[in-house]
């Protein structure tokens, strides 16, 4: 069984003087905002800074001044964000960021990221970049190009692990595993004990956890299947520190770290990532909307040699 776990991104802010997207909008809106990318709400927890909805392909989180979403699978986000600018306006929005990331079978998606940028630009003039190499892992980012700068303590991370452990897999693919039991192998209640979270175990396999304490979030979704195994971790609070912790549970054959407005990156993944792994490719780039945005792609060096993967080739096509 395959699943594409490589998630799409969007962040939108608004002019929050005009609008708040947690107090005037109601939530038959972001159900309609989801489901235009064939996503659906599944629950959702409140604070006064922030709603976090699980979805059935990620999450999604509301503050009063703007909007993350994340979408797996062979959703396409850019309907929602396409359905966000019409019926919102142009004129309330500030900032419109979309990203995706490389993915495991991108051919049976049914967009690429030029193709949802061609979408977007009937809106939003903007700048695209990629980030990494084009033959392996790398992530996609397209900004409006205008007069809006985000504020340097505006920061977040991303922690995306790919081919995790064989012990890892198995363990998340265990039948019957409840949300708790998930819970205690991340080992969640040692970093985020004081965060109102909210989970979901996926049929057969796959997991998604938000987590809000006032104005901060972590998301994390699992993937867990072996022949496409994938783990995102995404947070405002600094992942690189705690990094090594989750590479030590799920020991990822490589991983991508990703951070808007962290000017420590370099000196950061230097003194908390493991010395097993070795970067593959580091890129920065100060974006026009004052967001700096470093990306790193570490590969774990393999010392044996292992078996190829027989195909089933009655299968499905993508993963031939």
């Amino acid at each position: 069984m395959f699943f594409e776990g490589s998630e799409k991104k969007a962040q939108i802010v608004v002019k929050d003087k005009q609008l708040s997207l947690l107090d005037d909008i109601t939530d038959d809106f972001w159900t309609a905002f989801v489901q235009c990318c064939n996503a659906q709400i599944l629950s959702s927890i409140r604070n006064d800074d922030c709603k976090a909805f699980l979805l059935s392909e990620s999450s999604l989180f509301v503050w009063h001044d703007r909007l993350l979403i994340l979408t797996c699978g062979n959703t396409r986000l850019v309907h929602s964000v396409e359905f966000f600018i019409q019926h919102i306006g142009m004129d309330k929005i500030k900032q419109v960021i979309y990203q995706r990331k490389n993915e495991y079978f991108s051919h049976a998606q049914p967009s690429s990221f030029g193709d949802d940028i061609k979408l977007l630009g009937q809106y939003v003039t903007g700048k695209g970049y990629r980030f990494g190499e084009l033959d392996s892992h790398h992530n996609y980012i397209f900004h409006q190009d205008n007069s809006f700068q985000a504020d340097k303590l505006d920061k977040t991370y991303e922690l995306l692990a790919y081919q995790i452990s064989d012990r890892a897999s198995e363990k998340l693919t265990t039948v019957g595993l409840t949300a708790q039991e998930i819970r205690q192998f991340l080992q969640l209640d040692k970093f985020f004990a004081d965060f109102t979270l909210d989970d979901f175990v996926f049929d057969p396999f796959g997991y998604s956890v938000n987590a809000i304490k006032g104005k901060k979030y972590l998301t994390i979704h699992v993937t867990p299947q072996a022949n496409s195994s994938y783990v995102s971790i995404e947070a405002n609070i600094n992942l690189i520190k705690i990094a090594a912790d989750f590479l030590a549970i799920l020991a990822p054959k490589s991983f991508d770290l990703l951070s808007f407005n962290d000017f420590d990156f370099a000196n950061l993944t230097n003194e908390f990532i493991p010395k097993n792994y070795v970067s593959k490719s580091l890129v920065s780039e100060h974006l026009s909307n004052n967001y700096f945005v470093c990306f790193a792609n570490y590969i774990l060096p393999q010392q044996k040699f292992m078996q190829a993967t027989v195909l089933d080739l009655a299968g499905e096509n993508h993963a031939l």
